[in-house]
């Protein structure tokens, strides 16, 4: 049998990932704020890109023809996508009418662009009122943020100010200066002294007579090296460490399990006296540290606004915030394309024009997911923002794929870092889709988290006297059409950080 080589032609079918595609696959699960960093760096990089930066009326009567007949959902103005989506509890979304009239016309905006535009309005008497009360430069733009935030220091700043008071020894203050250092976020000393002192090469018995000055600075509790030893601290400054709380102090971890019966026994004091004791110590700052830490929350911007429409239901509608607008010029595209003589030219203004053509494309594309995604979300969990969490239904990326007609990995890319605004609060998107717990007796199944949400209203309104157990709660549970198992309860619990029936009768008894 000779072997031979033979030059065949077959055909097949197969999925190709373009580098495009899986571009457009990314932005889909970018945050609103990644998504703004990467329309800038795309602005920055290809010439044929804008920021849309208002009504394009506003730019000349050829403004239109100007830019790409393809544009990025422009929630303001209606156009595109930004069509509201009125949803009731037994229809499909439905799209109203685009030409929905804005809340306000430009010529109630207020720019602050300069004091001219400012005055316009009030005449020149009034231009010159509102001189007197400009700035001292009298520049015409206001000031910036950075001017009207006063500085706070610093817990080192704020530390090594008193240390060149306390310590007039050069070899004491290098020694308080090396322990500021070495302290963490919370005001806790992060090595011992022994590890200090062979740092410095100094004798233990110095590093902790510097420590035990430094532990008297303000803030109260500062350069502790324990919990117990940081409230010591507070205590001490008030003169309320007596023999009690010190013995208090030394079994945290019996009042932290609850056992107050052994704290009593062993602090020698009585039920009224305890109490008062534990009020004191909750009292004191645990992390006097923390009190100095200058870091900006983060404003969590929601992707998707909500709200009731009378005898409509509800209406979803993008927020138009966290769209980035961009266009593509294409006058510019016309000039520069006149000008390119060489081949390698005319690819680059070819490869930048696609690219910007493509982004125009993808954050619509992206915009028009979001928005479909969303609204089956909001219809399926209507009862949950009328009546509240124990009506959550539970929900599957599976259910929500095959009512949209899309992939569960695209709808999981759609729910990623997403943010919903609710008449209930504000939302991750992840936050509608719960496990399902089966229901007794054939009844429906039951959303996880409401089911969480009845566990823990019942133990806030358990009397001191009747305490429930797990199993209690299991009973009451499956009487409702609830069929949970024991220690399904006990996990749901502990992961809402409540304590066991022992725990809880033990602390409400002695508020008793």
């Amino acid at each position: 049998m000779a072997i031979s080589q033979r030059l065949g032609l077959r055909q097949s079918q197969a999925l190709v990932m373009t580098p495009q595609l899986q571009q457009s696959i990314k932005l889909l699960q970018l945050s609103n704020i990644e998504l703004s960093a990467f329309v800038e760096t795309e602005l920055e990089r290809n010439p044929l890109l804008e920021r849309e930066e208002g009504e394009r009326g506003d730019e000349g009567g050829d403004a239109t023809s100007d830019r790409n007949d393809i544009d990025p959902p422009d929630p303001a103005s209606g156009r595109t996508v930004a069509a509201d989506v009125a949803l009731t509890a037994a229809e499909p979304p439905a799209i109203v009418s685009a030409d929905a009239p804005l809340d306000t016309d430009w010529g109630n905006l207020f720019t602050g662009s300069s004091a001219t535009d400012r005055n316009d309005d009030y005449g020149g008497e009034a231009q010159f009122a509102s001189a007197g009360r400009g700035r001292a430069d009298f520049a015409d733009d206001l000031p910036g943020l950075e001017e009207t935030l006063a500085e706070r220091p610093s817990l080192r700043d704020h530390l090594l100010s008193q240390i060149a008071i306390e310590f007039t020894v050069p070899a004491d203050r290098l020694i308080a200066a090396r322990l500021v250092d070495l302290l963490e976020e919370t005001g806790y000393l992060g090595a011992t002294v022994e590890e200090v002192a062979a740092g410095m090469g100094c004798p233990p018995e110095r590093v902790e007579a510097v420590l035990r000055r430094c532990q008297r600075l303000d803030p109260p509790g500062i350069f502790a090296r324990s919990l117990a030893e940081c409230l010591a601290i507070q205590l001490a400054e008030r003169n309320r460490l007596d023999p009690a709380m010190r013995t208090l102090l030394d079994h945290l971890d019996l009042l932290a399990r609850r056992d107050l019966a052994a704290v009593m026994r062993l602090c020698g004091v009585d039920a009224e006296d305890l109490a008062e004791m534990i009020a004191e110590i909750r009292a004191l700052d645990p992390k006097p540290g923390a009190a100095f830490d200058h870091e900006i929350a983060q404003t969590l911007i929601p992707d998707i606004l909500m709200r009731a429409q009378p005898e409509v239901g509800w209406v979803v509608e993008l927020n138009a915030d966290t769209l980035p607008r961009v266009l593509v010029n294409r006058r510019y595209h016309a000039e520069i394309s006149r000008g390119a003589r060489s081949k390698v030219d005319r690819d680059y203004v070819g490869t930048c024009l696609a690219d910007a053509n493509w982004l125009v494309r993808a954050l619509d594309q992206r915009a028009n997911t979001i928005l479909k995604v969303s609204s089956e979300i909001v219809r399926r969990q209507d009862a949950f923002f009328v009546r509240g969490v124990q009506y959550l239904r539970p929900l599957t990326l599976k259910d929500v794929a095959e009512a949209v007609d899309m992939h569960e990995s695209t709808i999981s890319r759609v729910t990623t870092n997403k943010v919903i605004a609710t008449p209930r609060g504000v939302f991750e998107l992840k936050y509608f889709f719960t496990q399902a717990i089966q229901g007794a007796g054939g009844a429906d199944a039951h959303s996880a988290e409401a089911v969480r949400h009845r566990i823990r209203s019942m133990i806030d309104a358990e009397p001191a006297d009747a305490i429930l157990s797990d199993d209690r709660i299991v009973e009451i549970l499956r009487g409702e059409g609830i069929d949970i198992a024991r220690r399904t309860v006990a996990k749901y619990r502990e992961g809402m950080r409540i304590p066991s029936s022992v725990q809880r009768r033990r602390e409400k008894g002695l508020s008793r």
